[in-house]
């Protein structure tokens, strides 16, 4: 989606950030640090989206904001410093996906969607992240092509829970956090279906 590769192209020529990671770097921080300090916010997030309080939805929001800003960060610092590794990858692709099903499972624990949409929705989220990254194991390069990708998905969790925060009714039938996972459940599968089809023509 747009918002994901506009993210990829421009991040290294976002001044604000580049002068924090800056500072960050100056202290001492290592990228790896900063992967597993966004894990522990996303923890945070699905531990305030389980407990189903609306007066937690936007410290929940807080977190999932930190998590994206510092799985940002730690790509822009490995590479300033001059750490990047196939090591710090693998360590990032993990962390996102745990991260993901904390997000994602908090929402459901607490919930603000049927369990059976949020399945399909960590399904599709699972899968098109596999589709990515297998692309790369078969030679095609990494892929993050299709209707939605990771920061997509941060920000329309963002943005839903406010929205429920702002307004905690159901709007035909679901919370705009349940509308968050059923648009996870359709698009991240169409996502990954588009991978499969691109890595299937390519080989």
């Amino acid at each position: 989606m747009a918002i994901d590769s506009l993210l990829r192209v421009f991040v290294d020529d976002w001044r604000l950030l580049r002068k924090i990671v800056e500072h960050i770097a100056a202290i001492g921080v290592s990228p790896n640090t900063l992967s597993i300090v966004s894990l522990l916010f996303a923890a945070l997030a699905g531990l305030f989206f389980s407990l189903a309080d609306p007066g937690l939805l936007l410290p929940a929001g807080f977190f999932v904001a930190m998590n994206a800003i510092l799985d940002t960060a730690d790509g822009v610092l490995a590479r300033m410093v001059g750490k990047a590794s196939k090591k710090g990858d693998f360590l990032d692709h993990v962390v996102d996906r745990y991260a993901d099903m904390f997000i994602i499972g908090g929402i459901i624990f607490g919930h603000y969607v049927r369990w059976e949409v949020g399945l399909v929705a960590i399904i599709g989220v699972l899968l098109t992240s596999y589709m990515g990254t297998q692309a790369q194991a078969v030679g095609l390069g990494r892929m993050y092509s299709g209707m939605i990708g990771r920061a997509d998905r941060l920000l329309l969790v963002i943005a839903a829970a406010i929205l429920t925060w702002l307004y905690p009714y159901p709007v035909w039938g679901l919370s705009f956090l349940g509308w968050c996972m059923l648009i996870f459940a359709v698009l991240c599968n169409v996502t990954a279906l588009q991978r499969f089809f691109y890595v299937w023509k390519h080989l």
